[in-house]
Parts: C-alpha cells; sequence; structure tokens
C-alpha cells in the first residue's frame, strides 16, 4: 500500500442520504464518516431535489428510500436525478419495492432494507470510485 504524500488531497465523496427516519440517515452517517465520506441528510425527495440544485457540484453519490411521503417519491427522485445528474450514480433501497416496481428508468443500484452494515458499505464504495471527485 502505497502512503499519501503530505498535502495530496483525499477524496471524500460526499453521500446524499434521503430518508423520511432520521435513524435511518444517523445511521449512515455513522457507519459512512468513519469510512471516508462526507454525508449530507435529507427528510424527503423534495428536500433532496432542492440541495441537490444548490449543492449539485458538491454530491458525489445518491443513497434515497423508494416509499416517502411528499410530493415525490424516492423513485421519483431518483428518475429525475438520471436525467439532470446524469453521472452521479444512484442507489436505493426498500423493505417494499424493487427498482422495477417503483418504475424507476435508469440504472441504480438496489439495496433491500433490513441491510447490514456491511452490505451498506459494499454498495456504497460500489458506486463511489467510479465518480470523479467534486470541485
Amino acid at each position: 500500500m502505497r502512503a499519501e504524500q503530505p498535502g495530496t488531497p483525499v477524496f471524500r465523496p460526499t453521500l446524499l442520504v434521503v430518508d423520511d427516519e432520521p435513524l435511518v440517515a444517523d445511521f449512515v452517517r455513522e457507519i459512512l464518516e468513519p469510512e471516508g465520506f462526507n454525508i449530507i441528510a435529507a427528510d424527503s425527495a423534495d428536500t433532496a431535489l432542492t440541495l441537490l440544485e444548490k449543492e449539485d457540484a458538491n454530491i458525489d453519490l445518491l443513497l434515497t428510500d423508494i416509499r416517502m411521503p411528499g410530493s415525490m417519491d424516492g423513485a421519483q427522485l431518483a428518475n429525475m436525478v438520471c436525467k439532470r445528474w446524469p453521472d452521479m450514480p444512484i442507489i436505493v433501497m426498500s423493505g417494499y419495492e424493487t427498482p422495477s416496481t417503483a418504475s424507476i428508468k435508469c440504472q441504480v443500484r438496489f439495496l433491500p432494507k433490513p441491510w447490514s452494515i456491511g452490505q451498506l458499505i459494499d454498495a456504497v464504495n460500489g458506486v463511489a470510485y467510479s465518480v470523479t471527485p467534486s470541485a
């Protein structure tokens, strides 16, 4: 393993976590921040879209629940993100639906609920390091 050179910037991907259950977002933060991720949380797809529009250059990937209250659910958010930010990797999670039953029309990684810590880390790492670091 190669040691980092002093002053070499370290890529810390920023993950937008979207779930209407605050404990889920807190748990994701507790797991992934020590793994080298910056976490931004949103409690609805509507809030997430606002954050993406404001911070799109600073968000590297999206992790969203499918079923959520509001004018838009996670499936609709995933479809919108695919169109507006086609290079952003998306992970969807649900204990009730799959991407196909939720009418997600783009390629996403699926994380079934309940997930284990290892499954979460594997899913996020599987897509995170295929992205270009944000400016």
